[in-house]
């Protein structure tokens, strides 16, 4: 089972990867160069596996829980990871092509990371702050490793 070490530690990575990247493309020349590029992959990666080991991991024993505070807890947040999934497939499908960033318009390819890397960031803290809490009531020392 994933530690809350090894999911803190994803989320400070996916947080500093996003914020190097919010200023690199800052910069329309260096936006979608190679360097860019590979960080910009790695990062949505990072983001869908952590997303992917959370639902593996954690939602199954949250969700037949027999207290419904955590069941809602559960549910609230597997709701939100749909939205983000929604909203980072649209979004991928817009700016990304064949592992390469395309942008036609820099202004908005900026204003749209922004968007989503902000529901990265939102999510990120609603996670250490109400949703960890809460799996530590339902798997306590399984994942303190």
């Amino acid at each position: 089972m994933v530690s809350f070490k090894e999911l803190n530690e994803q989320n400070h990575k996916i947080a500093e990867r996003t914020k190097i990247i919010l200023y690199m493309i800052q910069d329309r020349t260096i936006c979608d160069t190679d360097v860019t590029c590979d960080l910009f992959f790695d990062l949505m990666g990072m983001v869908k596996s952590h997303m992917d080991i959370e639902e593996r991991e954690l939602y199954k024993g949250m969700l037949t829980h027999r207290d419904n505070n955590v069941k809602q807890t559960a549910e609230n947040f597997l709701s939100g990871s749909a939205e983000i999934k929604r909203v980072y497939k649209q979004y991928m499908k817009r700016w990304c092509h064949n592992k390469q960033l395309r942008i036609k318009n820099h202004s908005i390819f900026v204003q749209e990371t922004e968007e989503l890397f902000g529901l990265f960031q939102i999510r990120m803290i609603d996670e250490v702050e109400r949703f960890y809490p809460v799996v530590r009531t339902v798997y306590g020392e399984k994942m303190a490793a």
